[in-house]
């Protein structure tokens, strides 16, 4: 059965939220539990990031036992090795995958770890741009998929410096054409991106086929440097940057699949994360009413 006629099969999410293990214990961290009691339409599901060795904190379980929507975001797999498919690590996958129930699986398509899989080698680089690189992991897209059963959304990674032939979104177009699958698009990452490499925020985007974009991250990133180096760093705060919006709204005009959105907020107080919901609820409700022009979307921008 092809992507198109898969898709098909995947539910309706809304907006949620994303942790990891360990998150909400950080202090002034997002209390995932109140934002579901007092806010239900803006933790409609979790995503939950999931280091294998590491297992589910406290959260994701107690979320897990109460039947709650959940997608898994995997964050130790390189899905381009071979190496890293091996049944140890499988078998972990599909328990957690057991007791989650994910709609489906997603993650960065990069590089998390250098050498063999161990805590000491966990990092996250972008993936080498090459139509060969999308080749490698294409066919652990495919592996994954058939080992667990759910679909397998790769997500374009942040990152400073990259390499390779190809834009960002050329990649992922490629990529996804030859696993035959959807993605998820960080509108963050993408910033970082189009920054990095002096593109306008929405370069390359007639490379997409957006019809396979099933989920959408939105981030705070904030602006760093090392002595006259300047970058853009993925920091999850609540200072969304003004091409993030851009990319994010842009991009809701163009999908036709679209299933889930998730602010990324995990380490800010619910006060400091509401203006941001609001404002990605009210996006999406008026794409989908066909409501307003881009133009007018731009100009209520969340402070």
């Amino acid at each position: 059965m092809s992507f198109s006629e898969r898709v098909s099969q995947l539910p309706y999410l809304g907006i949620g939220v994303s942790t990891e293990y360990g998150a909400v214990l950080q202090k002034n961290s997002l209390d995932i539990k109140i934002l579901r009691q007092s806010h239900p339409e803006f933790a409609t599901f979790l995503e939950v990031g999931i280091e294998t060795s590491k297992g589910l904190d406290a959260l994701a379980s107690w979320w897990s036992s109460q039947g709650l929507p959940t997608t898994y975001h995997f964050l130790d797999v390189n899905l381009d090795d071979p190496a890293d498919y091996c049944e140890d690590w499988l078998d972990l996958v599909r328990r957690y995958c057991g007791l989650l129930q994910p709609a489906w699986m997603c993650g960065d398509a990069g590089l998390w770890h250098f050498g063999p899989r161990d805590r000491n080698h966990m990092l996250l680089l972008p993936p080498v741009l090459t139509d060969d690189a999308a080749k490698e992991m294409a066919e652990g897209i495919i592996r994954l998929r058939e080992e667990t059963g759910l679909e397998v959304l790769p997500e374009n990674p942040p990152g400073s410096v990259f390499v390779g032939d190809l834009h960002i979104l050329e990649f992922f177009a490629r990529l996804c054409e030859l696993a035959d699958t959807g993605i998820l698009l960080d509108c963050a990452h993408l910033a970082i991106y189009q920054n990095a490499m002096g593109y306008e925020p929405l370069a390359g985007f007639d490379a997409l086929d957006w019809s396979r974009v099933i989920e959408m991250h939105v981030a705070g990133s904030t602006q760093s440097h090392v002595g006259d180096y300047w970058f853009i760093e993925d920091d999850h705060s609540t200072n969304v940057l003004p091409d993030t919006w851009t990319v994010f709204e842009n991009a809701c005009l163009r999908t036709s699949q679209l299933r889930a959105v998730v602010f990324e907020c995990e380490r800010n107080l619910i006060s400091k994360t509401l203006p941001h919901f609001q404002h990605i609820l009210t996006t999406m409700e008026q794409i989908r009413t066909g409501l307003p022009s881009i133009d007018a979307m731009e100009r209520a921008h969340v402070p």
